[in-house]
């Protein structure tokens, strides 16, 4: 219970020492946009990095390498718990925003940091707004910067994935960019399992090799989502190493 009670109290000091960086951050980006980009995601990785060593959250990481590092691509990932973004940020270590549900544009300070670092806010019940979102994550990738998608639209309770949708892998098609598969382990171990406690452990996050959509067969293509999802789930069910 004490590390929950640290991580609080160091989130209140992140967000309070927040309120003028904003104000630079946007300065920064009226003068350079691209510096921005990289300078937000400096402070935000590194909050995490802070988040990690509070939770005692130790990484374990395989298939970097198949990372592209001179395009954006689509990471598509199964979520299981919240630490599953903070770790995924902080080994990517690309200029990368997030897919996240509407709701979370509403926490205060939070959003703004996510407004910074490119997060798209996903409405699943309106379709309309959900197109809109979609093409704003096409532009982001053509622009050249990276977007992590968790398709299952919710976490796992029991650690088994939920059908990807396929709607949600569009962005990738569209913007002609390649996908990288993205395999969690054990993130809601650290806090969910328990909550409100947090349990200090190791994670593992494995990228697989990106899926380049014109490659692919027709049936493959139709149902990408499915076909991904496979993929994703063929990386979990190898033992661990």
């Amino acid at each position: 219970m004490i590390r929950i009670i640290i991580l609080m109290i160091a989130l209140v000091i992140f967000f309070t020492l927040s309120i003028p960086v904003f104000l630079i951050e946007w300065l920064l980006g009226k003068i350079n946009m691209n510096a921005r980009h990289k300078s937000s995601r400096f402070i935000v990785a590194n909050a995490f990095r802070i988040c990690m060593f509070i939770a005692g959250v130790k990484i374990k990481s395989t298939g970097t390498e198949n990372i592209p590092k001179d395009e954006a691509c689509l990471f598509v990932g199964n979520h299981n718990g919240f630490f599953d973004i903070i770790v995924s940020y902080v080994v990517i270590g690309k200029v990368m925003g997030f897919v996240a549900k509407k709701e979370v544009k509403k926490v205060p300070f939070l959003n703004i940091w996510m407004y910074f670092v490119n997060c798209l806010f996903l409405d699943r019940e309106n379709v309309r707004e959900g197109l809109k979102t979609i093409l704003k994550g096409v532009d982001l990738l053509k622009s050249g910067i990276s977007v992590f998608i968790f398709p299952e639209g919710t976490r796992s309770k029991d650690g088994k994935m939920l059908p990807f949708k396929e709607g949600s892998l569009k962005m990738a098609d569209k913007a002609g960019c390649p996908i990288v598969p993205v395999a969690m382990r054990h993130t809601a171990e650290i806090f969910e399992n328990q909550f409100p406690k947090l349990r200090p452990g190791t994670v593992t996050i494995e990228f697989g090799k990106p899926i380049i959509i014109s490659e692919l067969e027709k049936e493959d293509k139709k149902f990408l989502g499915k076909y991904t999802q496979n993929i994703i789930q063929e990386m979990l069910d190898k033992p661990e190493v």
